[in-house]
């Protein structure tokens, strides 16, 4: 974590000038990202749905540029990666953030809704990496960072569709690393853990929600992460270039 000293001196070095891409980058852990890149002297192209809040934050990020992106439409990510491209000249970093949760029983689950959080969850980052990937070929280096879910690391009732589309991109994620890894392209998983955001209020639900002490069994988990920390975890990804990167240690145990 950057909490100044050396270790703040040295990551300012590192992202100085660099372009990076962030998605879901209007709220929650995108937007404490894309801060947190901004203060370290990246270049940040902030996507996302909402162009009136990306205007905003613009206004107040040094050198970050707002491109709205409705990433549930192919068309839109790859007029994204060529808008970012042709602002800047180039991309070093893509941080796939967006996503939104679905909460259902496997016997409940929608295979209607289930498709579209796979759309967003996942083709959109693969379709991102698809096309940023010859980018940053071209250009001789990159580092692409997926955002996964502490939930692929787990079997927890009413979450299996989404925790299975999260640890198909982690899959996905790794798979593309090993074959990037000769072309100095890297790719790399980050897993949060429960943050404190408006994840869980913008989440879809095919389920009445229980006794929550029941469904624990009387297990009280620890408590939520802020976003800034997971931002934190993130920039630290994209400096080390490590392929999995845990909110927490203890999650490496559940995997």
């Amino acid at each position: 974590m950057y909490n100044g000293g050396r270790s703040d001196i040295i990551a300012a070095m590192d992202l100085k000038d660099r372009v990076v891409i962030v998605t879901g980058a209007s709220s929650g852990i995108g937007l404490a990202t894309a801060k947190l890149l901004s203060q370290q002297g990246a270049k940040v192209a902030l996507v996302s749905r909402s162009e009136d809040r990306l205007e905003k934050i613009s206004q107040i990020l040094p050198r970050s540029v707002p491109v709205p992106t409705d990433l549930s439409m192919p068309d839109q990510i790859v007029r994204m990666i060529r808008t970012v491209e042709g602002c800047f000249g180039r991309i070093d970093g893509l941080i796939n953030n967006a996503g939104r949760g679905y909460d259902a029983p496997v016997e409940k689950t929608d295979p209607e809704t289930l498709q579209k959080i796979f759309d967003l969850d996942f083709l959109a980052p693969l379709i991102a990496m698809q096309h940023v990937i010859p980018v940053m070929r071209g250009q001789g280096k990159g580092v692409i960072v997926n955002i996964s879910s502490g939930t692929a690391l787990m079997h927890l009732p009413n979450m299996g569709g989404y925790a299975a589309i999260k640890r198909a991109l982690a899959h996905l994620s790794l798979t593309a690393r090993e074959e990037l890894k000769g072309e100095n392209i890297s790719v790399c998983v980050v897993y949060p853990y429960m943050t404190i955001t408006d994840f869980e209020q913008n989440t879809l639900k095919d389920f009445v929600k229980e006794d929550a002490r029941s469904e624990k069994g009387g297990y009280e988990p620890p408590p939520p992460d802020t976003a800034e920390y997971v931002a934190e975890r993130i920039v630290q990804c994209v400096l080390s270039e490590k392929a999995e990167v845990y909110a927490h240690d203890w999650m490496k145990k559940t995997g």
